[in-house]
């Protein structure tokens, strides 16, 4: 799941390098945390919120093999 964010966030910003993603698995909840520069914030959100909605549904799709609720948080 890792791979599958970096893959869909890397090419949105401008600092490919400073991309990463934290894992955090909890009793009933996985929270993955994507880390950006602050310059490339704006662009993993998008406007209104588009590209992040995006992003969300497609892990979201991508982890309904798993038991437990999947969370993304963006953080700079």
């Amino acid at each position: 799941m890792i791979g599958l964010i970096e893959t869909i966030v890397k090419p949105l910003v401008d600092e490919p390098d400073l991309v990463s993603v934290e894992e955090d698995v909890q009793d009933k909840v996985i929270v993955y945390r994507l880390t950006v520069s602050r310059s490339d914030v704006g662009k993993v959100i998008g406007k209104q919120g588009r590209i992040a909605r995006a992003v969300r549904t497609v892990v979201y799709a991508a982890g309904t093999r798993s038991s437990k609720r999947i969370q993304l948080e963006i953080n700079d």
